[in-house]
């Protein structure tokens, strides 16, 4: 008698992304995990089940996985924010804010994405238009990195910001005359952000499940959260037990006494859908608004070395909290200084190869002396596809010529430990895992530029690209026994494509479909593009 399933998938390409790189016709699903796996007859020889699905040869892989993201500040972000990502001129920003506020009557004025290297003038705006347009309403722009923001004097204001402002880790850039221009670097940034009204327990809701409902659709079945505060933790933790919110969630903690207390003292947790394991710290800024921390001065501006965002002791503090509790330390190093700085604190705890997983977030800029580390204390690189591709315009402004070569090296870091986390970090970047695949095996940028690549030897080829957003990220997260990979026995979250990742050409990659998406064998999308 043949086993019962609940869905039966055939004459399809299926990637299991197992060890072997194992390739199947059909699965199985029952009860949410794979049941079996095969041949399209083999799987029909053993299991039935009331629903059958003819992928009419289209290609399915494991549901894709976000390494590194910002799901609940990308839904907030759709509620309230101006979208300014692509702007090419401050003009361009300025109309869009009206456009944003007479359709938003709202007391403050929120927008974020731009990015003054994409302009013409590749120089940081100040608050003076701003102030013109909006005298009454507090405006805070966050830049694309968010490392910096625009505010008007009404915002600057409100959080109480002048001229003797000073902030560790931060910066009040000031004009000639000795006053704030609006521009807010890294931790001085929280001043303004830090007075923001607070979204409803509703409108956060709404947030997370307008998040969802647009990963779904680029097939991410899993996602890492790089940073969350207790309350929105508990809101997710909820949301899941009701059946409302599908979305696998890895959260890393802010490193808050309320995380610290309330979940990282007591050890990790774990759902069939979130997992608390990690604790997100910032060691530095971003390349785009130079504060990332770098060993030798920026090469377009001369004596700015970039920010140590806290003191030495702080970093210390936390790993051990950390390491005393059995969780990770997932710290964000942009700059080749702050990377070694890391390293070395890493270090000082791991001490030699371990199985604790400690990670870097973003390893952009690694000086080769420091590589090896990686591998000595089995520390993981965490990085983004597209911010090589999307920082390749003026990366070698900041870098020079001798840096910009150990810069985004993919290929170097995997050597270490033998795999790599991959993700998209949006909102700073597009949320399609498909993009993500793309800039990292192809380098180049959706126009085709470069003609040979960014930085090409340092591309991954297109099996380490399809592990590093499937089984490889699964792992970053201690989740590899349970997802990331199509075997009997693990959760079916599965993604249909109409095109085949592994053998399209390159420039096919970005216009690939998802046909359908599939969350512990529930379907959560299915394209109205494709008709059947």
């Amino acid at each position: 008698m043949k086993k019962k399933a609940d869905i039966i998938i055939h004459s399809t390409r299926i990637y299991s992304l197992d060890s072997n790189f194992t390739i199947y016709e059909a699965l199985a699903v029952k009860d949410g995990k794979i049941a079996g796996l095969g041949t399209t007859k083999d799987v029909f020889d053993e299991f039935s089940a009331p629903v059958v699905y003819n992928a009419l040869g289209r290609t399915l892989y494991p549901g894709f996985i976000d390494g590194h993201c910002h799901f609940y500040g990308y839904g907030a972000g759709l509620l309230r924010n101006a979208d300014l990502v692509g702007t090419e001129s401050y003009e361009e920003i300025l109309g869009i804010l009206k456009e944003h506020h007479e359709r938003h009557d709202s007391e403050w004025i929120l927008g974020r994405g731009w990015d003054q290297n994409d302009w013409l003038v590749k120089e940081f705006p100040t608050k003076k238009e701003l102030d013109e347009l909006f005298p009454e309403n507090p405006v805070v722009l966050t830049r694309i990195d968010g490392h910096a923001v625009l505010a008007n004097s009404e915002a600057l204001k409100r959080a109480m910001i002048n001229q003797n402002t000073t902030v560790e880790g931060g910066k009040v850039v000031l004009d000639e005359s000795g006053e704030p221009t609006g521009i807010l670097i890294d931790k001085a940034a929280d001043f303004i952000t830090d007075h923001i009204p607070e979204l409803t327990e509703e409108e956060k809701i709404q947030a997370l499940e307008e998040a969802e409902k647009n990963c779904f659709a680029v097939g991410l079945t899993s996602i890492v959260d790089a940073g969350l505060d207790k309350e929105t933790i508990l809101l997710i933790d909820s949301l899941h037990k009701q059946g409302r919110l599908k979305m696998k969630i890895n959260c890393m903690l802010s490193p808050t006494e309320d995380n610290y207390e309330h979940f990282i003292k007591n050890g990790p947790y774990m759902t069939d859908r979130l997992t608390l394991r990690s604790v997100k710290l910032y060691a530095d800024g971003a390349l785009g608004s130079r504060g990332a921390l770098l060993l030798e001065p920026y090469s377009d501006d001369p004596g700015n070395y970039g920010l140590l965002i806290k003191k030495p002791d702080y970093y210390r503090e936390w790993s051990k909290k950390a390491y005393d509790n059995n969780y990770q330390v997932c710290t964000h190093t942009i700059g080749d200084s702050a990377a070694r700085f890391v390293l070395d604190i890493y270090g000082e705890y791991l001490q030699e190869k371990n199985d604790k997983r400690w990670r870097i977030e973003h390893a952009q800029i690694i000086h080769p002396e420091d590589m090896h580390k990686f591998g000595k204390y089995s520390i993981i690189p965490s990085v983004q596809g597209t911010h090589a591709t999307s920082d390749m315009y003026w990366a070698e402004d900041r870098l020079g010529p001798e840096r910009i070569r150990w810069s985004y090296a993919f290929r170097e870091l995997l050597k270490e430990n033998g795999w790599i986390v991959n993700g998209t970090d949006f909102p700073i970047e597009e949320i399609s895992p498909l993009l993500t695949f793309y800039a990292t095996v192809v380098r180049k940028d959706l126009k085709g530029y470069p003609q040979g690549g960014f930085l090409k030897e340092n591309a991954l080829n297109r099996e380490q690209a399809l592990r590093s957003i499937t089984i490889w990220a699964a792992k970053g997260s201690f989740e590899e026994e349970m997802k990331g990979s199509l075997e009997t026995g693990k959760i079916a979250d599965f993604v249909v494509l109409d095109k085949d990742l592994m053998i399209i050409e390159d420039k096919e990659l970005p216009a690939t479909k998802v046909v359908r998406t599939y969350s512990s064998g529930e379907m959560v999308y299915r394209n109205p593009e494709f008709s059947f």
